[in-house]
This record gives C-alpha cells, sequence and structure tokens, in this order.
C-alpha cells in the first residue's frame, strides 16, 4: 500500500525547468514513480521527453493544460493525459485554483 494521505508533500521548484513549484508525494522504485501531485496557479511542469517511460495522468481537481508533441488540450477532473514513451509534453495550471492530480510513469 501507499498511503498518500500520511506522506509529506516535498516542494519542487521549477520541476523539469517548470514554472514556480510542483508539490509532490512520491513512491519510486527501478520499475514505477507514482506521484499525488499539486500545481498552483501559472505552475508548471517542464517540457520533456519520455525517453525510457510513458506518462499517465489522472486529474482529481482543478483545470489543466497539456502541450503533447506540439497538440494543446484541456483537461478537467475525471480525464486522463496519457504521454507515450518517445513522445514529449508539459502539465500547466492556467486556472485560478491548485490542479490536483495523479501521475503513474512505467520504466519500459
Amino acid at each position: 500500500m501507499i498511503d498518500f494521505l500520511n506522506m509529506e508533500e516535498k516542494l519542487i521548484p521549477h520541476f523539469k525547468d517548470g514554472e514556480g513549484a510542483i508539490g509532490a508525494k512520491m513512491f519510486a522504485d527501478d520499475a514505477n514513480r507514482i506521484l499525488r501531485g499539486r500545481l498552483a496557479p501559472g505552475c508548471s511542469i517542464g517540457m520533456h521527453c519520455h525517453e525510457t517511460s510513458s506518462e499517465i495522468i489522472f486529474i482529481l481537481s482543478g483545470v489543466g493544460t497539456t502541450i503533447l508533441d506540439g497538440q494543446e488540450e484541456s483537461l478537467l477532473p475525471g480525464q486522463c493525459h496519457y504521454c507515450r514513451k518517445g513522445q514529449t509534453h508539459t502539465l500547466i495550471n492556467r486556472g485560478t485554483e491548485d490542479l490536483h492530480f495523479f501521475a503513474v510513469v512505467p520504466e519500459q
């Protein structure tokens, strides 16, 4: 079991050269990274390529914007973004409230 409720959130400034900071509760082993994340308004995860992994991002609350290989899309709570191995993407909070999400990054 991974207990995100009792895990301390760590602030990571300029994650992947993004704006502001990401609040992260993360579990990692040699096979996966599993993250409960938070981006404040105006913050982002910088554009990056998934060379050895894919990523699945599920929006819990707030409104997110992703750019995947140059294509922009908005994400609402209950929607999921999928970045395949070899693709490049970013996650941005252009909304007015914190963006809460759950992400899984399996190594391939």
